[in-house]
């Protein structure tokens, strides 16, 4: 079954659906671009966080040493450098998803291009 947008686009010609088509790719891109930018943000924040995790995992272990009463610190600092492993994982999962993003936003710059190209050629004025 087609779905009402795909009628409403083959409904009217050939012109018609570059309209439409182009209507779409103009919608779609600054969605693309907005979740880019909160992609980026994240990754910054888990680099952010993760030098963090370092910095305390390393204070623990210093203290840890510098005790004169034995204090086992060894299972928190066991536990941030897991905590920092999984952030580590994390940012390489946003960061493929940020690279899929940006080819994206490519694409539609693409064939906005070329949508456009192909109206003007076709004499569509706009007015």
């Amino acid at each position: 079954p087609r779905h009402p947008w795909a009628k409403m686009a083959a409904g009217s010609g050939p012109g018609a659906r570059e309209l439409f088509a182009e209507g779409l790719l103009q919608f779609l891109r600054p969605a693309v671009r907005q979740l880019d930018r909160h992609v980026h943000s994240v990754r910054e924040s888990q680099v952010e966080l993760r030098e963090h995790i370092d910095s305390l995992a390393t204070e623990l272990c210093r203290i840890n040493e510098d005790q004169k009463v034995a204090l086992d610190l060894d299972p928190y600092v066991k536990k941030l450098l897991n905590a920092r492993r999984r952030v580590v994982l994390v940012n390489n999962i946003l960061q493929n998803a940020q690279e899929r993003l940006r080819r994206l936003n490519h694409s539609v710059a693409k064939e906005t291009v070329r949508r456009r190209a192909m109206l003007e050629a076709g004499g569509y004025q706009g007015k």
